[in-house]
This record gives structure tokens, sequence and C-alpha cells, in this order.
């Protein structure tokens, strides 16, 4: 019965990946004898299906007797896909980390100790705040269910109260989040430690530079920003994870967070500071352009509408993200 399907899934949900198949086997198997023994085989009724329901308690009662200890801040339901969205976002810091210093010595090998002290000191920045991040987002996770737990407490449990098992468009597949958390962990990453390589690299002979896209001297004031912007994207891509399905309370969540982080990014690039303000004059002492050449001023337009044209892809995404979460969270 659908009833009986409900509530395993109700309990295994809660348990590690591992063990989610094997226990609702012996779930099932279980219920099929306390109904057995109850009807004594003759067709069972619903009532009675409630009263083995009832007998065995709780589902989130039930998964906490088989997973043990109770004491954690990020729990069984969610460790596994903690542990392993850990290890990715750790291995791609890390390995952006090498291919940016591989990269720079490359092009300017005489330079080779600086960047790998630079790689060095990225590693000891990067790899704790991925972590802290990644950690962080997961115990918002273990929070949200754990003051949902709360809520419940004191109100007696029924059958009834068995949320019904998601269809399967509005479940998240774990491939979307994974994918999301791996390139807001590499942009990141490149933005904070390797943003003078951003911008129009120059070849004569060889590699002689890059005329970057933005100020040099004033972009550390926005690395705080830049850090929660992308902080909070990996946030969202994990309450995605945790989540497992689309609800109107995870749409909103995703929404506010894109919005806050639209916010964010809109102060940013429109700000005086935060773009090379003598762009085109090296592109022109670099010898990419010449100055009063039509190519000079196709290049010097579309530069001055960078910031309006990344607005609108920005916007366009920040509705579409919201709009595909909606539609897919009032799916039956």
């Amino acid at each position: 019965m659908e009833m009986i399907e409900r509530y395993i899934y109700a309990v295994t949900q809660k348990l590690p990946q591992a063990q989610r198949k094997d226990i609702a086997d012996e779930l099932r198997g279980l219920i099929e004898d306390m109904l057995e023994e109850r009807t004594g085989g003759y067709p069972r009724k619903e009532s009675e299906v409630e009263a083995v329901l009832l007998e065995l308690g709780n589902p989130r009662e039930l998964a906490e007797k088989y997973r043990g200890s109770k004491r954690y801040l990020i729990g069984p339901e969610l460790f596994d896909s903690y542990m392993l969205i850990l290890k990715i976002v750790l291995v791609v810091v890390a390995a952006s980390e090498g291919i940016s210093f591989i990269v720079q010595s490359i092009l300017e090998p005489f330079a080779i100790l600086d960047y790998f002290i630079d790689f060095i000191v990225s590693l000891v920045i990067g790899l704790p705040m991925a972590f802290g991040w990644t950690t962080f987002g997961f115990a918002m996770g273990e929070l949200a269910g754990g003051i949902k737990q709360k809520d419940l407490l004191g109100k007696e449990w029924n059958p009834s109260d068995l949320p019904p098992i998601p269809d399967e468009k509005r479940r998240i597949k774990r491939s979307e989040p994974i994918v999301g958390i791996t390139f807001y962990a590499i942009v990141l990453v490149f933005l904070a430690f390797s943003s003078e390589y951003i911008g129009v690299w120059v070849f004569k002979n060889g590699f002689t530079g890059v005329v970057p896209f933005l100020n040099e001297d004033t972009y550390g004031k926005y690395l705080l920003l830049i850090f929660l912007v992308f902080g909070f994207g990996i946030i969202k891509e994990c309450l995605k994870l945790v989540s497992g399905k689309w609800t109107y309370k995870l749409a909103i969540n995703t929404t506010i967070v894109n919005v806050v982080s639209m916010v964010a990014i809109l102060f940013m690039i429109n700000g005086p500071e935060f773009w090379n303000p003598t762009f085109m004059s090296e592109l022109v002492n670099a010898g990419v352009v010449e100055a009063g050449t039509e190519a000079y001023d196709v290049v010097a337009k579309i530069w001055e509408q960078t910031t309006f044209w990344m607005l609108i892809l920005l916007l366009i995404g920040l509705v579409w993200d919201a709009v595909d979460g909606f539609r897919r969270a009032r799916k039956k």
C-alpha cells in the first residue's frame, strides 16, 4: 500500500545513503510480518496498516534508533553527501591552484619561486575557506532539520502525517548541486587568488603580459563581498542537496540568496573603482589596438557596455532560476 511505502521513505531518507536500501527491505519485511500476524492472512484494511505503523512509531524516531548516536553537527542523514561534496570542493580548490601555478610558471619561468610561495599561501588560505563554507552550508541544513523536528515535539504522530513520496520531476539529482558547488568553488578560487590573470592576454614573440579587466589597486576592497557571494552560492547548492526535492520553501530560499547576491554584485561592478580605469590605454600601449582606428572604437564601446550586459545576463539567470524552482516545486 502507498502508506507503507511513504512510511519506509520517511524513515530511510533520514539514514546514510549506504544503509537505505537494506533498511528499507528489512522494514518492509517487518511491516508485512506484523500485518500478517494482525490480519491472519485475510485482506488487510487501511485501519490495520495505520495500527501497525503507529506501533512502529514516528519515522524520525525510528530512524534515530537505526542511526544510534544523536550528537553531531552534521548528522548521518547528510554525512555521506557532506563528505562527497567536501572532497570534491577540496580537490577542485587544490587542482585549480595547482593549474594556476603551472600556467604562471610556464608563462614566466623566472618568477617560479614567487609563484610557488603564492601557491602555498593560497592553499593555506583557500582549503580552510572551502572547508568552512561547505561545512557551514551543511550545518545550516542540519539546523533547519533540527528546528523542524523540535516543532513536532509534543505532537502525537499519526500515519496521515506522512508526506507523499515526491514526484520524480520535483526531485533534485545529486549531480545538479554537485556541479553547482564545483563551479562556485572554481570561480571563487580564481577570483580570490588569480584575479590578475582575468583580462586580455598579450602574446608578442611569446607571452608579454595581461591587460587586466579589474582595478588591481582597489580589488582587495571587494574580496569580502566576493567570498560572501560565492560562499552563499555554495550554501544554496548545499541546501538543494540536503532537501533532495523542490519545495516552495527551497524555491523561496534560493530566490532570496540569488537576490542578495545580485545586489552585492551590482554594488561591486557598478562602482567606479572595480574596473580597470586605464584599460583602453593599456591595450594601446600593449599594441593590441591602435588609437583612432575603427577597431579601437568597437573595443571601447564594448568595454563601456560591459557592466550593462553583465547585469542583464545576471538578471536573466536570476529570473530563470526562480521561475524554474517554483515551477518544479508546484509539480505533484
